[in-house]
């Protein structure tokens, strides 16, 4: 019964006034605080980086306020120069906040190396398509006496006879020596 007499009294609406204008003075005051603490509406355009060194782009950055983060220098693109910038994300023009972090994309110093394949005395076709599938360029061909017409013989680099297994660049150009067929 006393339950029901304080529920219907001034004094629980005014307990109940008072708490409805607290919480609301805390929902604004917290909603201005977030504002100023997530920087609301304080965008900045993301600049091109395609192609800036990574030396260069330490300065860059600090200027707009961004960091970065490299994720991946994996594939070579020979007509940039060895670390500069391939791609990054969020793209150029993409508005960002202030001291967000951008994910990069840099160019290596030069082609990986792969394992040149055993190629001897195998045909030259099946040589020329397993120097390709590895990422080899066909070089010279040049044939000598031997029974096994177009047999290679040995693989050469740069004129020096290697071996397989031999580590060299992606797209280097191996050079074979082949049977003629003749004794």
């Amino acid at each position: 019964m006393q339950i029901l007499k304080f529920l219907f009294s001034s004094e629980f609406y005014k307990q109940l006034f008072k708490m409805a204008i607290a919480l609301m003075v805390l929902f604004v005051v917290l909603t201005m605080f977030l504002n100023v603490i997530t920087h609301h509406n304080d965008y900045q355009k993301v600049p091109d980086l395609q192609g800036v060194l990574l030396n260069d782009l330490e300065a860059i950055l600090e200027d707009q306020q961004l960091r970065y983060e490299v994720l991946d220098s994996a594939r070579f693109v020979p007509d940039l120069p060895p670390f500069s910038i391939l791609s990054h994300s969020p793209s150029a023009g993409s508005e960002v906040k202030k001291n967000r972090k951008i994910y990069l994309t840099v160019n290596p110093s030069g082609y990986g190396k792969v394992t040149v394949p055993n190629l001897i005395q195998i045909t030259k076709r099946n040589a020329e398509s397993m120097l390709k599938a590895v990422g080899f360029e066909l070089g010279k061909i040049t044939y000598k006496d031997n029974l096994g017409k177009d047999m290679v013989l040995e693989i050469l680099h740069d004129g020096k006879t290697i071996s397989a297994g031999t580590l060299l660049p992606k797209t280097s150009k191996i050079d074979l020596v082949l049977g003629n067929g003749k004794r």
